[in-house]
């Protein structure tokens, strides 16, 4: 395709760009007293760098967008929504809800500050990316992260398919409800971690914080550390082999746990039918 160029630009009014197909836009800014939203909506085939966003809604129902070293301001404000094929790279999304409602999207070598980012997307591929957000990812679908390090609070609830490696997540409730999502190699510190999910499976993480996995359904821990983890596995269907000394261990539902060391087993609820074997008494 011969794609335009636009360079050197400032836009600042209502739909500067509407339904721009085959464009590049360089070195541009988007800002201005006009105070215009929604400057590139519905548009396709999209390449944008070297860009300064300040404005609303730059990128809704947007088809193959690619984002490289651009800045989306805290004026930026819910940024890209309802689009597919979207790549953003070396980019700041510093706005409120900057992604949401998307397809087939890939974030790379990016700085999000972002509240209520990702909620509802589907096939969303993230690295070597850094994330400050509260209800990260809510409710989306297909992930995979890589070399993501996230601060939050209640971060990834009812995602579903997802695979995490080599992360670094400091996020209170978070996982909760989610479902079939495999972590490997990942540091997760955070009260009250994955309570309610359901075929979450950890692999060599370090798991740091009171009361996770509770009311959990096919959990799978394997050589798994837990620091600073009491009353742990609560109601829990769990397999799981621990490499570290648990705090407390309550009332594990079915299946098996094995630890090297634990402070305190709590039985007292009948329910509770789950094996633990004790390396050291």
């Amino acid at each position: 395709m011969n794609m335009k160029t636009i360079e050197n630009e400032t836009f600042d009014t209502e739909r500067a760009l509407y339904e721009s197909h085959g464009l590049m836009v360089k070195n541009c800014c988007f800002d201005g007293p006009a105070d215009g939203e929604s400057p590139l909506k519905e548009s396709s085939d999209i390449e944008v760098e070297d860009c300064l966003f300040q404005l609303r809604y730059p990128f809704w129902h947007d088809r193959n967008l690619r984002i490289r070293n651009t800045q989306m301001t805290d004026l930026c404000r819910a940024a890209i929504w309802y689009s597919t094929g979207v790549k953003v790279e070396d980019t700041k999304m510093h706005g409120i809800k900057a992604l949401r409602e998307c397809s087939d999207v890939s974030i790379r070598n990016c700085d999000i500050i972002s509240p209520e980012f990702g909620w509802s997307v589907q096939d969303i591929k993230m690295e070597n990316t850094a994330v400050i957000s509260e209800y990260f990812m809510m409710r989306s679908k297909n992930l995979s992260f890589t070399e993501v390090t996230l601060t939050g609070k209640y971060s990834f609830q009812y995602i579903e398919d997802a695979v995490f490696e080599g992360c670094v997540l400091d996020t209170k409730d978070a996982f909760w409800h989610a479902k079939n999502v495999t972590i490997r190699n990942s540091i997760i510190r955070g009260e009250y971690l994955a309570w309610y999910s359901q075929d979450l499976t950890l692999d060599n993480c370090r798991i740091i914080g009171t009361q996770p996995f509770c009311y959990c359904r096919g959990l799978k821990l394997i050589d798994c550390e837990m620091t600073d983890a009491d009353l742990c596995f609560e109601k829990s269907e769990v397999e799981a082999d621990i490499t570290t000394e648990v705090l407390s261990i309550k009332n594990p539902l079915s299946g098996r746990i094995q630890v090297p060391k634990v402070g305190e087993i709590i039985r007292d609820d009948a329910e509770s039918k789950c094996e633990i074997v004790v390396e050291k008494q």
